[in-house]
């Protein structure tokens, strides 16, 4: 494993993404295979650098003497997020085509939202993974802020 790709920095911090997985060999491949992303370590834990972040992939279990009471899963509820992944792109037409045409199932096609061109998919394991391309972020034109509570009433 060349050191350089695996992500413990000399100095500083990085970040990578943990995902609870339930397979880690199709997690990989579709990591690394699908995404076009590089296997680090291939397990113990599962290690795939994807372009400048990595993401980690282990099975679950339950807690551990430095998480005491916390147990790790897959999703369970393909309705319901509480986190995904953001992917940004600088053509998200292609990568949608070529991610596809790898095996991707994606929710939408790309749609204009002005600020930006997104869609999202999911991962074996039923992660969201957002794909975006800025475009009207670039000029300025950003997506429209939440309503102020209380917005409305009179």
């Amino acid at each position: 494993m060349p050191q350089e790709s695996f992500p413990a920095p000399e100095s500083g911090m990085l970040v990578s993404y943990f995902l609870t997985v339930a397979d880690v060999p199709r997690s990989r491949e579709f990591y690394s295979e699908v995404l076009g992303g590089e296997v680090v370590l291939a397990e113990n834990p599962c290690t795939v650098r994807l372009a400048n972040s990595w993401i980690i992939m282990n099975p679950g279990g339950g807690p551990t003497p430095d998480k005491p009471g916390i147990t790790l899963h897959p999703p369970d509820d393909p309705s319901a997020a509480t986190c995904f992944l953001n992917i940004r792109v600088a053509d998200i037409q292609s990568v949608y085509e070529e991610w596809s045409a790898k095996g991707a199932e994606f929710v939408t096609e790309p749609i204009d939202r002005t600020a930006e061109i997104r869609c999202y998919l999911r991962d074996p394991d039923g992660y969201l993974i957002e794909l975006g391309q800025a475009t009207g972020m670039l000029h300025g034109v950003y997506a429209d802020p939440p309503p102020s509570p209380g917005a409305g009433r009179d």
